[in-house]
């Protein structure tokens, strides 16, 4: 049987960063959940497809073949055959993904591959409702977050370094904004699983968190 581990939270909350590093250190396969649905989110996007347009989008949503790979350790993320993980890190494609997300037929696409990932191999899942809706019987489930102010930061800082012009009170407004939708969307709503361990990350370095996640995962191992 595989071994799981199911990482929630909002936004910015430092996810994909410390469940890549935890996945490195247990030697288990890291499935990046947020990145297959922002893939369906530039498929859109590229289609010129209004997010708010659920017929559209539903329409067109069998339409994208969303695929994982790995290329010499890294996670490559294909749509219909193109690696696109030059493509679907902009705010664009997040906003995008945060209003089609929540349709019923583009999870029900995007989890059935999530499914089959972890039942054949031993992996860290991140996302919004891994512990609650993919993984309900995950080994490990930590629910991972952050203030608002905090995951902002963090996400201009990262912009910022990349070059970008942004503004940070946008970000913390955007922000805010998607983890009111995630979190009060009718299907798998961005909730702890009950059974959780809530990791909140404003005042910890990601070693901190590492190190927090690696000694859970020993306790229940």
């Amino acid at each position: 049987m595989s071994y799981n581990i199911a990482v929630d939270g909002p936004a910015g909350a430092g996810k994909s960063t410390i469940a890549r590093a935890v996945a490195k250190e247990l030697n288990i396969i890291y499935v990046d959940t947020g990145a297959m649905y922002r893939g369906m989110g530039l498929y859109m996007l590229r289609l010129g497809i209004d997010p708010e347009d659920e017929q559209a989008v539903i329409a067109h949503c069998d339409e994208a073949d969303i695929t994982l790979r790995y290329e010499d350790g890294v996670q490559v993320v294909c749509l219909n055959g193109e690696n696109v993980n030059a493509y679907i890190r902009t705010e664009e494609v997040g906003a995008v993904t945060s209003r089609i997300s929540v349709l019923p037929p583009v999870r029900k696409r995007i989890t059935a591959l999530q499914h089959e990932l972890a039942a054949s191999a031993d992996c860290i899942m991140d996302g919004r409702d891994i512990g609650t809706c993919v993984l309900p019987h995950a080994d490990v489930k930590i629910y991972l977050t952050a203030s608002s102010e905090v995951r902002a930061k963090r996400r201009y800082d990262e912009l910022t370094a990349k070059g970008q012009d942004c503004d940070l009170a946008q970000i913390q407004a955007d922000m805010e904004e998607r983890d009111y939708r995630d979190m009060h969307r009718e299907v798998s709503p961005l909730r702890q699983a009950q059974d959780a361990v809530l990791v909140d990350t404003s005042d910890m370095t990601p070693e901190q968190v590492i190190e927090r996640i690696l000694e859970l995962c020993e306790k229940k191992g």
